[in-house]
């Protein structure tokens, strides 16, 4: 990843189809757009590839994330149960629906540990939004099974795991809805773009019209269209999703390289004392976005995230002291600085700067990530697992 490292002659002609007939907008023009529907066509190419009965393409993984919760009824004052480890786009979606972000540890698959969620389950909990951070899944399984157990609707922020999958089904499609973003830097882009995924026709509907401040898209006069819901404007261009389809099309050759990047590092790695690796349900189905691994303790993966860095080996991330991925440093979530939010005029308003995940603290404290690349050559690759273990090693 990401997929811009691969932009070549399919995206130019995609796009050069939307500019020849003028039309940017998704909907109507039938006549002048001489028969390019891109994100129409994304659409039905993207739900027949992860195997989903329907999909509905968005201007981003929030807005994707903001229409799943939506369409499912996730709204004001109910609490939805998340992980801690996540880009904060998950947490805001939650909170622009006027619902309660409630936390939950992770476990060593740097996700939503299943056995964490009945702890934090109260009368109010509607939803879990498990998310599959870095290219690997969830124990999906058995969160699905904690949620049909308890009533709970299950949403999957898939955002960073396009093509990943868990015993062969793909991720985003074991829930009621799943949820992908396809912004600048992730495996395949639309430069802005999301989807929403479901087997559900009544939540396809509404998440169809929803997006698109409450049109049912019945006809082909946008002027006479009826709204069934109220809704918003989280549509895609042609432009964006003429991009996406080029580099969905490439989603397999992606895959196989990333997977093979990944296998030659992690194998290097594997021979360096106190290196462990992130815990991953399914191996077979990591998209290998990322290499993940632990270190001993926090003093060690703080000294060797140093001498990564020194040694020139970029993209490597120690998420403890992100600003964006680790509630650690979500102070503006912790203070809730924003306009006054619907959460806090609920009696159930937490307080985040009280929050306590020690479990989770303590696997991200030890955690180190390397993005995996789709332009190496075999000889940046080599030179690349020589400066890790070069580095590693001192």
């Amino acid at each position: 990843m990401p997929g811009f490292e691969l932009f070549g002659k399919e995206e130019r002609k995609e796009v050069q189809d939307v500019l020849d007939t003028g039309v940017l907008f998704r909907y109507g023009f039938d006549q002048a757009r001489k028969g390019h529907w891109k994100a129409k066509t994304f659409e039905m190419e993207l739900a027949e590839r992860i195997g989903a009965g329907y999909c509905h393409l968005c201007s981003s993984g929030t807005a994707a994330l903001t229409i799943a919760l939506a369409s499912c009824c996730v709204g004001a004052g109910d609490e939805v149960i998340v992980p801690p480890f996540t880009f904060i786009a998950t947490i805001e979606a939650v909170l622009n629906a006027g619902a309660v972000p409630v936390f939950a540890e992770i476990d060593e698959t740097l996700c939503l540990d299943p056995d964490a969620i009945e702890a934090v389950i109260s009368p109010r909990t509607k939803a879990v939004l498990p998310v599959h951070m870095c290219g690997a899944m969830a124990r999906i399984d058995e969160i699905k099974e904690r949620c049909d157990q308890e009533g709970l609707i299950l949403i999957e922020d898939a955002c960073q795991a396009i093509g990943a999958t868990f015993e062969g089904k793909a991720l985003g499609t074991f829930g009621q809805m799943g949820c992908f973003s396809f912004d600048s830097v992730k495996t395949i882009t639309c430069g802005e773009g999301g989807a929403v995924v479901t087997d559900d026709n009544i939540l396809y509907t509404a998440a169809d019209a929803y997006s698109d401040h409450g049109h049912d898209h019945i006809g082909n006069d946008r002027g006479l269209e009826g709204h069934v819901i109220l809704g918003t404007n989280f549509r895609i261009s042609e432009l964006n999703a003429a991009v996406g389809l080029a580099q969905l099309r490439k989603l397999d050759f992606i895959l196989e390289k990333q997977r093979r990047h990944k296998k030659a590092i992690k194998d290097a790695l594997a021979h360096i004392p106190g290196v462990t690796f992130r815990k991953i349900p399914d191996e077979a189905g990591d998209s290998a976005t990322f290499l993940s691994f632990f270190l001993p303790d926090e003093s060690a993966a703080r000294n060797t995230a140093a001498d990564l860095a020194k040694a020139g080996v970029d993209s490597c991330f120690y998420w403890y002291d992100n600003n964006w991925h680790y509630i650690r440093s979500w102070d503006h979530l912790k203070t809730l600085q924003a306009a006054r939010l619907p959460l806090q005029l609920y009696e159930n308003c937490p307080d985040y700067q009280q929050v306590k995940l020690p479990r989770s603290d303590e696997i991200i404290s030890r955690t180190i990530s390397m993005l995996i690349k789709l332009s190496w050559t075999e000889e940046e690759l080599a030179e690349r697992i020589d400066k890790i273990i070069a580095a590693m090693k001192s």
